[in-house]
């Protein structure tokens, strides 16, 4: 009567672990495009674009690895959205004073009245949320997330920031 060779009771323990684990996945996917969606709404702009420019409202960028560090993504990423904006006008690229070879990323007026009307972004919700554990939770957390990436075969996949499209010739580059 579908029990499996090991009893009923572990397969029905683990499928009740993995339905509660999928539910724990579809409510961040969700929680992720609602504030995607409210975002866009709001302002025009993906939710990472938002965040950038939230980081670029705090100080200005010396750098994209500045930028990057801080957005906590890689440089390739945190550029692509970077270039969308300034092509929009809410954040300049220019070569820093004190040193020519520099960039300074900074948000223009527009780029501060934008904000202005912009709502919370998930990526600081998800931020806040990690650094609020304690540290051996917080350990564990991104420890149980990484396993869960390698076991979904997606370890080398670009982590691009919060739903903006992967650029899909790094994704192959880095596959090979």
């Amino acid at each position: 009567m579908g029990t499996h060779a090991t009893g009923g009771r572990p397969a029905a323990a683990r499928t009740a672990q993995v339905r509660a684990g999928l539910d724990a996945l579809r409510r961040i996917v969700q929680g992720l495009r609602m504030f995607s969606n409210r975002a866009e709404r709001a302002t025009g702009l993906s939710g990472a674009q938002l965040f950038v420019l939230q980081q670029l409202a705090e100080a200005p960028a010396r750098s994209l690895n500045e930028l990057a560090a801080r957005t906590r993504t890689h440089q390739s990423s945190v550029s692509t959205v970077v270039t969308r904006l300034v092509s929009r006008g809410l954040v300049s690229r220019r070569r820093a004073a004190a040193d020519n070879r520099r960039l300074l990323l900074q948000l223009t007026p527009a780029g501060r009245a934008l904000l202005a009307k912009a709502p919370e972004t998930a990526q600081n919700r998800i931020i806040a949320a990690l650094e609020k554990l304690p540290e051996r939770r917080r350990v564990a957390q991104v420890h149980a997330l990484q396993n869960l990436v390698e076991a979904l075969g997606m370890a080398g996949a670009p982590p691009t920031l919060l739903l903006e499209p992967p650029d899909d010739n790094r994704w192959k580059r880095q596959r090979k």
